[in-house]
């Protein structure tokens, strides 16, 4: 909110509490007031975002309102959504399900592209059909895993090599992630991972490889890669404690090696595969996607796919000369073209389907009523 330029923006925040609770009002924006109980602020107020496009934004209940009261709710329109929501229900497509039901823009990939790149298996799969390396994995369900957690393990040590990655599918910043060097601490993994999703991957590691970031913005007409990084990790692989409560600000002030000491052909491929993984899964805006690397083998492996990277990657993307300013510029952009965009297509199909299905129902029931009686 602090990128966005005063002048051209008046910001509505927006909180959702771990209750799925939706709240709006200036005190949001100060990051201190979540001290505490936030929804208890002067100056908070319950809100929904509403599905209609008549609505076209929040309803909202503002000192005595009350949305099924007397006096009628307030509704403040929104030009743009910018849905700043790792994970479940803000970066998996369910959020911009309801923004595009509600027909507002919004920042960020859409439906199908926030779905698959929240789901690893699914990554994996669309990776390698677009040709893009990524490290032999299996998944497999919850009920899979209680119903037999033997063969699970079976058919795990015999396919992959350890150390193996146990992950849950569909949640973000190494939430659940585990790195198991032995079958007792894949099986513990796998105990922690199925509580947290209903399906779990595990992938065999990449001995000797780095972690290598690299950002990309834009749409399918004009992707642009950002400089590369190398995080610097206290631990094997970053953990969530590392991404967002080590230092002051999360991801941008984490230790890194930036640009990233690899060749420029490794370089350029690197940012050529990150470019080709976003426009496989049809994505906008941006996105933060890491990669595994071996520089010695000349190997490099996606890992993951960010469509709501932490800090936007506003650190990547300044060393290539854009302020945050100009980031949330061109992602608003990026977001209102696609709106427009999107109004180029035919929803409304005016035919009178209804009219001769429903004619043709009474003839067939008339059909049927005299058969029935012919067999009488």
């Amino acid at each position: 909110m602090r990128a966005c330029d005063p002048a051209r923006y008046q910001i509505v925040p927006i909180y959702i509490d771990r209750d799925g609770r939706w709240f709006t009002g200036e005190p949001l924006r100060d990051l201190n007031a979540f001290e505490g109980n936030i929804t208890q602020h002067e100056g908070v107020a319950p809100c929904v975002l509403s599905p209609s496009i008549q609505h076209h934004g929040l309803i909202i209940e503002s000192g005595k309102r009350r949305l099924f009261g007397a006096n009628k709710p307030a509704i403040i329109r929104l030009d743009a959504v910018f849905p700043t929501i790792h994970g479940s229900h803000g970066e998996d497509g369910t959020l911009q399900g309801l923004l595009e039901l509600a027909d507002i823009p919004y920042v960020g990939c859409g439906v199908m592209a926030s779905a698959v790149a929240n789901d690893k298996g699914l990554t994996k799969q669309v990776m390698k059909a677009a040709g893009i390396p990524v490290a032999e994995s299996i998944s497999f369900s919850r009920h899979e895993w209680e119903d037999d957690s033997e063969a699970v393990i079976a058919r795990l040590t015999e396919a992959l090599t350890f150390p193996m990655f146990v992950k849950p599918v569909t949640l973000g910043s190494s939430i659940g992630v585990g790195r198991a060097a032995d079958a007792a601490m894949l099986r513990a993994y796998i105990d922690v991972a199925v509580n947290l999703d209903r399906r779990v991957l595990v992938e065999s590691g990449i001995v000797g490889g780095v972690e290598i970031n690299c950002a990309v913005l834009g749409d399918a007409r004009n992707l642009k890669a950002s400089v590369l990084e190398q995080p610097i990790s206290w631990e094997q692989f970053l953990t969530y404690e590392e991404k967002y409560l080590r230092g002051t600000e999360g991801m941008k002030s984490a230790q890194r090696l930036m640009p990233a000491p690899l060749s420029a052909q490794m370089t350029e491929t690197i940012q050529q595969m990150a470019v080709a993984a976003f426009r496989a899964i049809d994505g906008r805006g941006t996105a933060r996607i890491d990669f595994l690397v071996r520089p010695e083998e000349h190997e490099i492996y996606l890992n993951e796919i960010n469509t709501m990277p932490g800090s936007l990657a506003f650190y990547l993307w300044q060393e290539s000369g854009l302020s945050a300013s100009e980031v949330v510029d061109k992602l608003v952009s990026l977001a209102r073209e696609a709106y427009a965009d999107k109004r180029r297509s035919t929803y409304n199909y005016q035919t009178n389907l209804i009219a001769l299905t429903a004619a043709r129902g009474l003839k067939n029931l008339k059909g049927t009523k005299a058969q029935v009686k012919h067999i009488e």
